[in-house]
């Protein structure tokens, strides 16, 4: 199984899993891109196997984090896909032991991610990364679960930042996004998909995308790729909401 680290260096060359044939998102694609050639700068790692599909694992110090959660000294698992006739094959567990390794040899605490309580589109597996050994150390009322595994003992227990405590967003009327450019397929969807929705539906939208770790470190919602709120209640973090033929059913949820 050969897998590439993605560099500043082959990063114009390389793909990115996500969106790579989807004209439309062209641009954040490439916004994607900028992003990661920002962020590896910061110990950011993105792992890829060695074939045009989904199969990836992002991760990188808690400290630098675009998620609203503090976990000094460990790392912190960003998004994690091994889609289609991959599955089953073993590239989960061998990313993931990547991830350990790496951990381990930066002497880290152990390692974190952000997934749903119940299973949340654009997140990891819940269920999986408790078979491999992860256990919850805390929680949201909108339903998200932060999850750790320990190597040795941590100074202080990782947990959600307080901005997330509520479940809600400041802004109580209308619809409320939140988004920033980790994924390839929020900016278009966001800016293009949603606004042409919420115009169809007579909605009012605001619009918050995040353009700095301070920003994100702060969020409403642990899923900084994507948010959406209705009347200050949180709704999904499925980016397909922003679609027409998609909005109604997964708002009614």
């Amino acid at each position: 199984m050969a897998y590439i680290t993605l560099t500043k260096d082959n990063i114009g060359s390389e793909h990115i899993c996500c969106a790579f044939s989807d004209k439309k998102c062209a641009d954040s694609y490439q916004q994607k891109k900028n992003w990661l050639a920002n962020e590896f700068e910061h110990g950011f790692v993105f792992r890829h196997l060695d074939e045009r599909a989904k199969v990836f694992i992002e991760y990188g110090p808690a400290e630098e984090a675009w998620i609203p959660v503090t976990a000094p000294n460990y790392l912190m698992i960003h998004c994690f896909w091994v889609s289609g006739k991959y599955k089953g094959t073993g590239h989960g567990k061998a990313l993931l032991q990547e991830a350990i390794d790496a951990a381990k040899a930066q002497n880290k605490a152990g390692l974190v991610t952000v997934v749903g309580t119940k299973k949340f589109h654009f997140m990891s597996d819940t269920k999986w990364f408790l078979k491999q050994g992860f256990e919850e150390c805390d929680s949201t009322e909108s339903g998200f679960s932060l999850l750790k595994l320990d190597f040795a003992a941590g100074k202080d227990r990782p947990r959600f930042n307080d901005s997330v405590r509520s479940g809600t967003c400041p802004d109580q009327e209308g619809l409320v996004v939140y988004y920033s450019n980790r994924c390839p397929y929020a900016e278009y969807h966001v800016t293009e998909s949603l606004v042409e929705t919420a115009q169809k539906r007579n909605l009012p939208l605001k619009i918050i995308k995040f353009e700095s770790k301070t920003q994100a470190q702060q969020s409403p919602s642990p899923a900084t790729i994507f948010s959406l709120y209705l009347n200050g209640k949180f709704v999904t973090t499925d980016i397909s909401a922003c679609m027409d033929s998609r909005f109604d059913k997964i708002v009614r949820r």
